[in-house]
């Protein structure tokens, strides 16, 4: 049987059959728990892998499963723990969801400001996984969005404003037919979002927490089903929350790959000598000229370059990656 890995906790593997996760919604959801069969070796299981089932799939209570297969992953979203891969963090890479196909950054217009030094390391990896970004600017009743939409202009990078009393109907249809993964810092209102694009999610995180025997709510990503919406006949799609995930290490992407985060500064390297390494102190760097030309702004180059010192050990990684907003010069906590 082919299933639909939805939650990982300590070896137990919550799966959906195929079939049953494009019908039923909520805690509802008909689930199989499962083992990792002995012959896969070190092969991980991750939320949103497509994997094959044997033994005892009837989702009884106490009923065991075993996956025997894992499907080829259309993408895989990883981080890293730091940004340095000499360090014992920078080398342990942990693959955060597989074949997703939208990355939703939650970040709120105040209350906490905007981190665009997290937005930017969210793209970097959004794109080095070759999945699709979204931004999702949250509280747009205490700010307007022009600052931070202003800081990505040149990357047309897709955006959704949401307030209290908005009805999510164009979030929704972003989302729909699509596996998408939210990350967001604390108090941005990602859990709130969840459960209002979910309004069983509580209870469908519980279920599967009773049943891997884990604690879902805290720590680890899960994947659940979007209702349908009234009327339409297609995909709602399927959401995962990954409460667990404060900021995103880029040890794993390598330095050339890390501008592609960048998309407005490409074209300004072009004029670079051979193996130029774009940093603040390479005198011959073009970028430097491509933002003192109006084609880039600034901020966005000190952004690269900040990522680009923290690889090499120069830096903070996840005090940058909460470096605050436009205009917003301090830095927080790493948890904060």
């Amino acid at each position: 049987m082919d299933g639909f890995v939805i939650a990982v906790d300590r070896g137990r593997y919550t799966c959906v059959l195929s079939g049953a996760e494009r019908g039923v919604v909520g805690a509802d959801l008909p689930t199989v728990t499962a083992m990792r069969a002995r012959e896969l070796g070190r092969k991980s299981v991750v939320v949103g892998d497509r994997v094959s089932l044997v033994g005892d799939t009837s989702g009884a209570e106490g009923a065991l499963a075993r996956i025997v297969r894992i499907a080829e992953r259309r993408s895989v979203l990883r981080r890293t723990a730091d940004d340095d891969e000499t360090t014992a963090e920078g080398r342990l890479e942990r693959v955060v969801v597989a074949n997703a196909d939208q990355l939703v950054i939650v970040s709120a217009l105040a209350d906490p400001p905007p981190r665009t030094g997290f937005i930017d390391r969210c793209l970097v990896a959004a794109y080095d996984a070759d999945v699709e970004p979204l931004l999702c600017l949250t509280k747009a009743d205490l700010a307007g969005p022009e600052e931070v939409l202003g800081y990505y202009t040149e990357l047309e990078l897709p955006y959704v404003l949401n307030r209290p009393d908005s009805d999510l109907d164009a979030l929704r249809a972003l989302l729909s037919g699509k596996v998408s993964v939210l990350v967001g810092h604390s108090g941005v209102g990602k859990s709130t979002l969840v459960n209002r694009l979910v309004p069983d999610a509580a209870r469908a995180v519980g279920v599967v927490s009773a049943i891997g025997r884990g604690r879902h709510t805290s720590t680890s990503a899960v994947a659940l089903r979007l209702p349908p919406v009234p009327g339409v006949d297609t995909d709602p799609g399927w959401i995962i929350d990954t409460p667990g995930i404060r900021s995103f290490g880029l040890a794993h992407v390598s330095a050339d790959s890390l501008l592609h985060g960048f998309p407005d500064l490409v074209e300004g390297t072009v004029d670079c000598p051979p193996n130029c390494p774009h940093t603040a102190d390479e005198a011959d760097c073009a970028l430097d000229a491509w933002v003192a030309a109006g084609k880039a702004d600034p901020r966005r180059l000190a952004s690269y370059r900040r990522l680009l010192a923290s690889r090499a050990g120069d830096g903070d990684a996840r005090g940058e990656s909460n470096q605050r907003g436009p205009g917003e010069g301090d830095r927080r906590g790493p948890d904060e």
